[in-house]
């Protein structure tokens, strides 16, 4: 069975996976950022961690083969297929505060953070996702940039879920500069049995 989820720009979904099924990611036009978060089912208090990814990876890249894990240090994804490569472990998601603090617009702007826990019936104060198709360039002396993602048409990322969880998905909201390539634009989600 297949279920197909459609997200608009600036939106966000919840949706429900199985252990074992696979969560299919697509960037329908290119260039857009999506904001992916989990948390387990049995305890919405164990959640994605990209801190602990990074420490049980030692890496800040993800690639094909690496597992996704909790906050508990238990596996959540593993991820099977990455047409793009480069995805982002190191920023929150967007919300008013980083608008205001940017761009001086945060007043009723749509966010990720605001999508997530909209949509997950919660209200974390902050929420590190995996940001799937953004590109951070990682320099040699510490300093980052935000560039414009790589992520052509239709490129996909495929994840295996480790554990029955309840997903936070969000087409990231910034517009203002390079981390959608200057729009965003809707994503799709395809669950597989």
């Amino acid at each position: 069975m297949v279920r197909e989820y459609f997200i608009d720009a600036c939106k966000g979904q919840s949706i429900e996976v199985k252990k074992n099924e696979k969560i299919i990611v697509v960037d329908i036009e290119g260039t857009q950022v999506v904001d992916f978060f989990a948390e387990t089912q049995q305890n919405p208090l164990e959640i994605l961690s990209t801190g602990v990814t990074i420490d049980c990876n030692d890496s800040l890249k993800l690639k094909v083969g690496d597992t996704i894990y909790t906050n508990l240090y238990n596996p959540m994804f593993k991820l099977l297929l990455d047409d793009v490569g480069e995805h982002d472990l190191i920023h929150p998601c967007c919300r008013t505060e980083m608008y205001d603090f940017f761009y001086n617009n945060g007043q009723d702007h749509p966010s990720c953070l605001e999508n997530i826990n909209g949509n997950l019936n919660n209200q974390r104060s902050i929420i590190h996702p995996i940001n799937l198709f953004m590109y951070t360039k990682i320099n040699s002396d510490g300093n980052i940039s935000v560039e414009k993602p790589i992520s052509k048409p239709g490129d996909k990322v495929v994840l295996q879920a480790e554990m029955d969880v309840r997903l936070g998905v969000a087409a990231c909201s910034v517009s203002e500069s390079k981390c959608n390539g200057g729009k965003c634009s809707p994503i799709k989600v395809i669950i597989e049995e």
